[in-house]
């Protein structure tokens, strides 16, 4: 190849996502596992789902060993065109409400006006069972 290294757009990598056509795109790095596909432990469809897109976070998570990443050598076909590849938005979790600590005193009144009279009738009712002579016989 001359030194040179061939340099892809997401949309050129993107077309290559089936079973006979293979491409996934990891580390900034684009690789055909057509080849590998039957191999692969974790089946094909795995491999398959990453296609199209950046698939370096999928790779990661599975912590794929040593001798894994070293295979990967005869696989790569180029370089991909990280101006294609759609920046990674940081997560905002939503804004909570602000937690009012007047509230839950509020909330555990209101339990227990409900809980109390509940628990006085069943004692009550209790103590009458208990204390009901059986009748003669």
């Amino acid at each position: 190849m001359g030194g040179e290294r061939k340099v892809y757009t997401l949309a050129e990598v993107s077309q290559h996502n089936h079973a006979k056509d293979c491409w996934l795109v990891i580390e900034g790095k684009v690789f055909d596992v057509t080849k590998f596909l039957e191999d692969h432990p974790g089946g094909d469809d795995v491999l398959l789902s990453s296609t199209g897109k950046d698939a370096t976070d999928d790779f990661e998570d599975v912590g794929h060993s040593s001798s894994a990443r070293a295979m990967m050598d005869e696989f790569y076909v180029g370089d991909i065109d990280t101006s294609a590849i759609p920046s990674k938005r940081k997560y905002t979790p939503p804004k909570q409400p602000h937690y009012e600590q007047d509230k839950t005193s509020e909330f555990v009144i209101k339990l227990l006006q409900f809980l109390v009279p509940l628990l006085i009738l069943g004692l009550a009712f209790g103590v009458r069972s208990y204390t009901k002579t059986p009748a003669s016989s």
